[in-house]
């Protein structure tokens, strides 16, 4: 039996947030259907394209990570 269903994703240009990006990249995040975290796609005009998959679980984390980063103390 084949199952088809609608996946739950969003684009944005990353020219806007990152000076090094060309006209048409672009990112796209896809939620799992399962609802437990999603998938990242970061897309380059000169094909050094990016696939990353989180759960809620570890982007809490790496948010974390990330803020301490800016602001170790």
């Amino acid at each position: 039996m084949i199952e088809t269903y609608t996946r739950n994703a969003k684009i944005i240009r990353l020219r806007p947030y990152d000076y090094l990006a060309h006209k048409n990249d672009h990112v796209e995040l896809t939620e799992w259907r399962n609802g437990e975290g999603f998938d990242v796609d970061i897309f380059h005009q000169e094909g050094t394209d990016s696939h990353f998959s989180f759960t809620w679980g570890e982007w809490s984390a790496l948010q974390v990570l990330v803020g301490y980063a800016q602001d170790p103390e």
